[in-house]
């Protein structure tokens, strides 16, 4: 009988939705949340910051308060309250496929480390988007006359999680050893 319970849950709903590798990346997913919106409310509320508001931190790095109303890049910039929802709708689509996708076809702690970290990222800005208007950006490098665009901690987690992605799909997996026999 436990044999097929076994079989039912790896068979059935519960495949969908959790998998190995869930419980690594729901922590990583959470703390990346936590992260990311503590920040923002503590510049926000803590320290008073309002768009456009700057102080330098370092030589090379900015403090300033920019709400991106757009995607990456402020691409399709629009302030509308519609399109804000329709992109914070996009992020919980967009994680509830990762989630699925970590679920179903996790492999390995880098995976599931760099699909929590998308997924609190999204989650982040899309709360961001339903609550302020727009993504809360606050980090500016600049050296030498040139300057990076202005960015937050979720942003930082989807880069990071996609270059894990990107580095997990790079090294020899177990499916190899599999597929060359």
């Amino acid at each position: 009988m436990a044999d097929g319970v076994n079989v039912a849950s790896e068979n059935g709903t519960r495949a969908w939705f959790w998998g190995r590798y869930s419980r690594l990346g729901l922590w990583t997913a959470v703390v990346t949340l936590v992260l990311d919106q503590a920040h923002k409310w503590w510049m926000i509320l803590g320290l008073g910051m309002r768009e456009g508001d700057r102080f330098a931190l370092m030589p090379f790095l900015e403090i300033i308060y920019v709400k991106n109303t757009g995607i990456s890049y402020s691409l399709f910039d629009s302030a509308s309250w519609q399109w804000q929802y329709a992109l914070a709708g996009f992020a919980i689509i967009v994680s509830a496929a990762l989630w699925v996708w970590l679920a179903r076809s996790g492999t390995g702690w880098l995976m599931a480390v760099s699909l929590g970290l998308i997924i609190g990222g999204a989650v982040g800005n899309g709360i961001d988007r339903v609550l302020l208007g727009g993504v809360a950006d606050f980090f500016l490098l600049h050296a030498f006359g040139y300057s990076w665009y202005v960015f937050n901690i979720a942003d930082v987690a989807i880069v990071a999680g996609v270059a894990g992605l990107l580095y997990d799909s790079m090294i020899a997996s177990r499916n190899d050893d599999i597929k060359s026999s």
